[in-house]
C-alpha cells in the first residue's frame, strides 16, 4: 500500500512539472489559465505543486486543449490507468499478406474472401 501511495505522489509532483512547464511555454499566467479554462488559479497553483493527488479528468481535458498536449499523456502523468494502443503485429501481418498477393480487383477480392469462408467453414466442421 505505501508504494502505491508513494508512486501516487511521484505521480502528482511529475504531472505538476510538466502543467506548469507547458503553461510557461505558452506564456500565460495562472489568472489566464483560469479565465480559458474556467478552473479556479487556487487549483491551478495545487496542481502544479503536488498538492492535489487525484486531479479532475475533466480539468486535465480542459488543460490538454489549451496546453494543446495529448490528453491521455495528462492522465498517466496523473496516474490514471490509461489503455495502450493495439500492438502493430497485426497490421504488420495485414501488410505483409497485402505485399505477397498484391493488387487485387474487387472481383478478386470477393472471391478470395468466399474461399477463406469456406475454408474456416470446413475447419469449424471437424
Amino acid at each position: 500500500m505505501l508504494s502505491i501511495l508513494s508512486n501516487m505522489a511521484q505521480n502528482t509532483v511529475k504531472l505538476g512539472a510538466f502543467l506548469s512547464s507547458a503553461r510557461s511555454k505558452l506564456d500565460m499566467s495562472l489568472r489566464a489559465v483560469e479565465k480559458e479554462t474556467g478552473i479556479s488559479n487556487a487549483y491551478l497553483s495545487q496542481l502544479e505543486h503536488g498538492k492535489i493527488k487525484t486531479p479532475s479528468p475533466q480539468n486535465l481535458n480542459k488543460l490538454a486543449q489549451l496546453y494543446r498536449v495529448p490528453y491521455e499523456l495528462l492522465m498517466e502523468l496523473a496516474g490514471f490507468p490509461v489503455p495502450k494502443a493495439p500492438p502493430a503485429e497485426s497490421q504488420t501481418a495485414r501488410d505483409t499478406f497485402a505485399a505477397r498477393i498484391g493488387a487485387v480487383t474487387e472481383e478478386e477480392e470477393e472471391a478470395l474472401v468466399e474461399y477463406l469462408q469456406f475454408i474456416r467453414s470446413r475447419r469449424s466442421r471437424r
